[in-house]
């Protein structure tokens, strides 16, 4: 047995549409999905790690990885205790977090990674089309810019590789992320049936 929390992680790059499927798998039944943005909007800026947060945000400083860590088991840990989470009959869909290799290792003694889900879109063209309407939707006209779309692109695809690399090539699931939400939820939850009835399966003959 382990006390690690069991969970499923979500990768997507900027445009992907990562955080839609998010907040679809949370509405289907037997799935806690968590996102690292939820997790610092909803802090107590009054408690001790919300005070460390809003001390880095406030100066437009990036939180350092062991602080985010820290935060993120404090909030899945209430989660938990309140029963909004219930990690025995739900699959923990992370979305966020780890971000980095550093938080990839640190996160190692707080979760089981059963699978991760990286939503993969080829077409970098309309990558950068689905971004820059975003920008231009939210008023955020620099962002707009066809160099900054591919530029955080590139940084993303930098920075994601290292962490992917960490877990074992078998659990690692590619979905292709250009089509209509339902029909790239349909592909994911085909990745994420089978490892929750193995897992539920598991649980029972504990």
């Amino acid at each position: 047995m382990t006390d690690r929390y069991q969970a499923v992680l979500l990768f997507g790059a900027p445009g992907a549409g990562k955080g839609t499927q998010g907040e679809l798998i949370g509405k289907v039944p037997g799935y806690f999905h968590m996102s690292t943005g939820d997790m610092f909007r909803s802090l107590d800026k009054h408690s001790e790690l919300g005070k460390v947060f809003h001390d880095y945000s406030s100066k437009g400083e990036l939180v350092p990885d062991e602080v985010t860590v820290a935060l993120w088991h404090q909030y899945v840990h209430a989660q938990a205790l309140l029963g909004i989470f219930k990690p025995v009959s739900e699959l923990l869909i992370l979305d966020g977090i780890p971000r980095t290799e550093a938080q990839t290792g640190l996160m190692d003694q707080y979760i089981d990674v059963l699978g991760v889900i990286h939503l993969v879109a080829n077409d970098r063209d309309e990558m950068v089309k689905r971004l820059s309407r975003r920008a231009m939707q939210q008023k955020r006209v620099d962002d707009a810019r066809e160099e900054v779309v591919r530029n955080r692109l590139d940084v993303y695809d930098r920075e994601t590789k290292p962490v992917l690399d960490h877990y074992d090539p078998s659990i690692v699931h590619e979905v292709n992320a250009i089509g209509s939400p339902g029909a790239v939820l349909g592909e994911i939850l085909r990745v994420l049936t089978p490892i929750h009835e193995h897992r539920f399966a598991n649980c029972l003959e504990v």
